[in-house]
Parts: C-alpha cells; sequence; structure tokens
C-alpha cells in the first residue's frame, strides 16, 4: 500500500513539474497555490484539466478552489480511490 501511495505523490508531482514546466525539485510534497509564479489562476486552470484527463479528478467549483496543494490534490485522489 504505501508503494502505491508513494507511485500516487510522484505521478501528482510529475505531472505539475510537466503543466508548470519546472524541474521535479521544484515541486516538493508541500509545495501550494502561488509558490511558483507559473502556479496562478491560469496555470491552476490548466492543472485542473490535467488532473481531469490523467487521474480523472473531476473539474468542479469544489475541485478548482479546494486543490490548490500537492497535498490536497493527494488527499482527495486517496479519497476517491477509497469511494
Amino acid at each position: 500500500m504505501e508503494n502505491t501511495n508513494t507511485q500516487l505523490l510522484d505521478k501528482i508531482r510529475n505531472i505539475m513539474a510537466e503543466v508548470f514546466k519546472v524541474e521535479l525539485d521544484q515541486v516538493p510534497p508541500e509545495l501550494v497555490f502561488g509558490d511558483l509564479p507559473q502556479w496562478d489562476s491560469m496555470g491552476h486552470m490548466e492543472l485542473m484539466m490535467v488532473l481531469e484527463e490523467d487521474l480523472g479528478i473531476p473539474v468542479t467549483g469544489d475541485t478548482i478552489t479546494d486543490l490548490v496543494s500537492v497535498q490536497a490534490i493527494y488527499d482527495y485522489k486517496l479519497g476517491q480511490a477509497d469511494a
């Protein structure tokens, strides 16, 4: 189970690095909205679209406003898997 959780966190971080066009080490697990110049409102919408496509996270008003950190995205996806 631990390995699966680590894989999920790595996948989220890799997606974010790709969307924001930064190196993976610039996307630590504690990254939050606004920590990177690229993670502004437009970058956030692009991220939401990629998360929907790659991880099946629905883009809703709630997810757009709630998923504003690596940890929040991870927790949400983990909760989706448990549901």
